[in-house]
């Protein structure tokens, strides 16, 4: 993946069109998506800072899943589905918290210990001898990287390991120290009433930016790029404007900004995005890093997730180049869901013919080309019937693959 260039070659023949319209209010469709690009596919859940001590948790209830991560008496952070073995209630209620020695299921009061084996069933005589192991909590793939715990509910996915995964953004994402991160103000969500894919399609392109969010076209309009998704990995950059300032947030941020020693030159005034199929986006700044998400809750509703992390020996500069940031985010992210609003509503009017895309825009159409490889069935123009939906898109992926043989 190029790190510095901005020429990026665009076939003559490259077909401009994105995903047809049906495809934002199919709900056989997004029975689909759930399956082969989220549950498949490795997910965000937070990051080691927020599981420090042995018994912090973190919970994730995505795509009609229950994901718990939890750090043992060993110090490793383990992943488990949340859900108890025994009629499959939620081991824990809450998104975040902590258990001294063990979680307890409040329905019943199974018991299990912190690395996931049973302890105990309550009132163990009504049961059949029962193997700790096998009817402990049952894990879920997890890994590690730079910091970020990712997680996968469909064991042994189509994904490589997140570390080949993100190979290409590797070297230069780890000058940030991500794992040596704390906290800010925690995980955050919110609800949007757009479909999920309009949620990437605004936020996979910065053609919008000048127009659109007038302080990031302040703090770095002129020098903004995108990638394209290669392998599931995209990557947009930008560094402070030669005059930026025009804002008040934007102003003060690139006066207190520091430049940390430990970043090279060109990161030291970037803010860069690092795109990872098929719905997250690992950001960078010279004070600071972080993930924001979507998950779809209907064809017409998102859950937003996300949070930011700072350097544990942070300067009152920083801090205050930190709140500057998260000001100038802040907006951005209200302009996006407004957009996200706009064209989202679009896609229930006949009236509307689909995309035409821009040369810049190859974010939006490598990602639309990334979800057809896995839903075929998403380059029929007209969309199938509901109840045909799962069968043709099963034979299409069987043609696919017997083509690649």
């Amino acid at each position: 993946m190029t790190k510095h260039s901005r020429d990026i070659s665009v076939p003559a023949n490259w077909d401009r069109r994105g995903l047809p319209r049906w495809a934002y209010h199919s709900d056989a469709l997004l029975e689909l998506e759930k399956e082969h690009a989220f549950r498949n596919h490795w997910q965000i859940v937070g990051h080691v800072c927020d599981v420090p001590n042995a018994g912090d948790y973190i919970a994730m209830d995505v795509v009609g899943e229950r994901a718990l991560v939890v750090r043992g008496k060993d110090g490793i952070v383990r992943a488990f589905n949340n859900m108890c073995r025994h009629r499959g209630s939620r081991v824990v209620a809450d998104d975040k918290g902590s258990c001294k020695n063990a979680l307890v299921c409040p329905f019943h009061g199974w018991v299990y210990n912190l690395d996931g084996t049973l302890r105990g069933a309550a009132q163990p005589r009504s049961f059949p001898e029962m193997d700790k192991t096998e009817f402990g909590l049952q894990p879920l793939d997890l890994e590690i990287w730079m910091g970020f715990i990712f997680v996968r509910f469909r064991k042994g996915g189509p994904q490589p390991s997140v570390a080949e995964l993100l190979a290409p953004i590797g070297e230069e994402f780890s000058n940030y120290r991500a794992a040596e991160m704390v906290p800010t103000g925690g995980i955050w969500t919110q609800e949007s009433p757009v479909n999920w894919k309009s949620v990437r399609d605004v936020d996979n392109e910065g053609y919008h930016v000048a127009m659109a969010h007038p302080a990031l076209q302040d703090l770095y309009g002129t020098t903004y790029f995108d990638e394209p998704f290669v392998d599931g990995v995209s990557r947009s950059f930008a560094t402070y404007n030669p005059h930026a300032g025009r804002r008040w947030s934007v102003k003060n941020y690139v006066r207190i900004s520091q430049q940390p020693e430990h970043l090279p030159d060109r990161l030291k005034t970037a803010w860069v995005y690092y795109g990872i199929f098929p719905n997250a986006v690992i950001a960078a700044t010279p004070e600071s890093v972080q993930f924001y998400q979507e998950f779809p809750l209907s064809t017409g509703k998102s859950l937003l997730r996300g949070a930011i992390y700072r350097y544990a020996q942070e300067s009152r500069e920083q801090a205050a180049a930190r709140y500057l940031a998260l000001r100038i985010d802040r907006d951005t992210m209200a302009e996006d869901v407004q957009l996200t609003v706009w064209s989202n509503e679009s896609m229930l009017s006949k009236a509307f013919g689909g995309f035409y895309l821009s040369n810049l825009e190859y974010g939006v159409r490598t990602h639309h080309d990334h979800l057809r490889r896995r839903l075929p069935v998403l380059a029929m123009e007209t969309a199938p019937g509901e109840a045909e939906m799962a069968g043709i898109n099963d034979r299409l992926l069987a043609q696919a693959s017997a083509a690649d043989q």
